[in-house]
């Protein structure tokens, strides 16, 4: 029987302990009945309890051959804890390596998601507002242009001279 492939579910961990004592016959009359009604419903236990009856039977034949004596009566329940704490220290050892990646990620979400509505507001404030047109800087009055001079004047160095064959030379392309 492979045991293994029809392992999918684990057992139900609140009756893992009462069918590892249940295989031991160590349970009373009430405990050993919870314990075959339980087996009856749960699939996933029978499966294990099978498992169990499996690993306990090799067990004994390797304590003849090895002349060894047989675990007490809290064995399974020791390492079950074991196996329990193990896990736990793990998935905290996990948790505590990672945090700083989450949080470094919650952090740059929740920037980004900052950005993302400063950028909206100006996008949709921007688009109720009239713009003012702003035409050529000749056609505007009061506005002197201090980099050229007047065409109307003589120049008054060779400075301007340069200036105005510049900007009439640039003026025809």
């Amino acid at each position: 029987m492979d045991i293994d492939t029809k392992l999918i579910e684990p057992a139900c961990p609140q009756h893992e302990a009462l069918l590892a004592d249940y295989l031991n016959n160590q349970l009373d009359a009430a405990s050993a009945k919870v314990a075959a009604e339980h087996l009856e419903s749960c699939a996933n236990c029978r499966i294990a309890f099978d498992a169990a009856g499996e690993g306990a039977r090799l067990f004994r034949v390797a304590g003849f051959a090895l002349e060894t004596a047989a675990p007490g009566p809290a064995f399974s329940r020791i390492v079950m804890a074991r196996i329990g704490l193990e896990k736990e220290r793990r998935a905290a050892e996990r948790s505590s390596y990672w945090q700083p990646f989450v949080s470094l990620a919650w952090r740059f979400a929740a920037t980004a998601m900052l950005a993302l509505m400063l950028l909206l507001t100006y996008v949709v404030r921007g688009r109720g507002r009239s713009r003012q047109v702003v035409g050529p800087i000749g056609q505007q009055s009061g506005l002197v242009d201090v980099f050229s001079p007047d065409p109307t004047r003589t120049p008054a160095n060779q400075d301007e001279v340069l200036i105005m064959v510049a900007e009439s030379a640039h003026g025809s392309h």
